[in-house]
């Protein structure tokens, strides 16, 4: 059966960040030190700051990867697969969140190093949306869809598209910069969800 377009959505791209719990913002940058807003992200709340850590892994490290704020429960590291490739690790593809038994990583900031057991993922596709968006969309939490990248030479559709659906999340499709580019897409841009 053909799936139908039921909406357009705007791309966001994620370069590779980390979210820092308290603990761990202490130990990298100094005790009771705060993160210093740059910008703000398409996600009510999120920001880019402009805290950088360095990234260690068994084969390479990755030197000035943003923090995004506010501060988390958990520390939390995402990274695209050639991220991982070039560090040496093998992060799990992961919601956002899910950091159990995922891949061990040193982050080196200017205060203190910590090595974590866990925390580096490849974020899972998704499209953040609010309860009236999916109410609207015919869709809920954890649905899975797919999106439709319908303009430009690289044209494909992504499947395994995950739904999160939040009151505080604003309608915007999730991507990291391996996936970007090998569909040739750009932030802002629109592209077709399907189901």
């Amino acid at each position: 059966m053909d799936k139908q377009v039921i909406s357009k959505v705007t791309v966001g791209i994620s370069a590779r960040h980390i979210h820092l719990s308290r603990a761990d913002m202490d130990t990298l940058f100094g005790p009771g030190s705060e993160l210093t807003f740059v910008k703000a992200l398409t996600q009510p709340g999120q920001f880019s700051a402009e805290e950088q850590v360095t990234l260690v892994g068994p084969k390479r490290e990755i030197k000035k990867v943003r923090v995004l704020g506010p501060l988390r429960p958990r520390t939390q590291i995402e990274i695209s697969r050639t991220d991982a490739f070039t560090l040496g690790l093998k992060p799990p593809v992961r919601d956002s969140g899910d950091v159990a038994q995922s891949a061990p990583i040193t982050i080196v900031g200017p205060k203190g190093k910590i090595d974590l057991p866990e925390g580096a993922i490849i974020a899972k596709r998704h499209i953040h949306m609010t309860p009236k968006d999916a109410q609207e969309l015919g869709l809920k939490e954890k649905d899975i869809v797919s999106v439709r990248v319908a303009e430009g030479d690289r044209s494909l559709i992504f499947d395994q598209v995950l739904v999160r659906v939040n009151e505080n999340f604003a309608l915007d499709f999730h991507v990291d910069t391996d996936e970007a580019n090998a569909a040739g897409i750009k932030n802002g841009q629109l592209v077709e969800i399907l189901r």
